[in-house]
């Protein structure tokens, strides 16, 4: 999965990562903690919408990215930490309760190719700070986004 996530960031289009979560709940606010260290050029942008995604279809779709990476925690019943860039058919099984729409209604708003790159969390109680092994996975996302090249897991 990291492969593709390298192979995106590889990519000539124009990407739009997208932080998603509640920072007052622990490791679900770990989409806008990376959302906040990338660092935007030519062909990366970033907007940070916490838990507000709808509040934000017209402003994404106004950028015309080619490709939209959704950053979010995800329960894939994995060790806290673990990460992967999905297709949203993929991902529309699981479910968050920190949103106020769901991934599957959402993805038909955009114009673009939509990607998941979901962030196992470790916690999601109230709370602020991401946890050690989620926070050492959400740098290895930011390096990788940041330099461009992979050097992960």
């Amino acid at each position: 999965m990291q492969k593709a996530l390298k192979q995106l960031i590889a990519s000539n289009t124009l990407k739009l990562f997208v932080g998603i979560g509640n920072v007052l709940r622990s490791d679900d606010g770990v989409g806008v903690y990376i959302a906040q260290r990338i660092k935007e050029r030519d062909k990366i942008k970033v907007l940070v919408v916490e838990v507000s995604i709808e509040n934000y279809i017209g402003a994404i779709n106004a950028i015309h990215p080619d490709e939209i990476i959704l950053i979010d925690a995800v329960n894939f019943n994995r060790d806290p930490g673990y990460f992967a860039l999905h297709s949203p058919e993929i991902l529309l099984d699981y479910t968050t309760n920190t949103h106020n729409i769901s991934l599957k209604k959402l993805v038909g708003f955009f114009k673009s190719n939509v990607w998941i790159l979901g962030i196992q969390p470790e916690f999601v109680s109230f709370g602020e700070g991401i946890s050690p092994r989620v926070g050492h996975a959400a740098d290895e996302i930011i390096a990788l986004i940041n330099s461009g090249s992979f050097h992960g897991r």
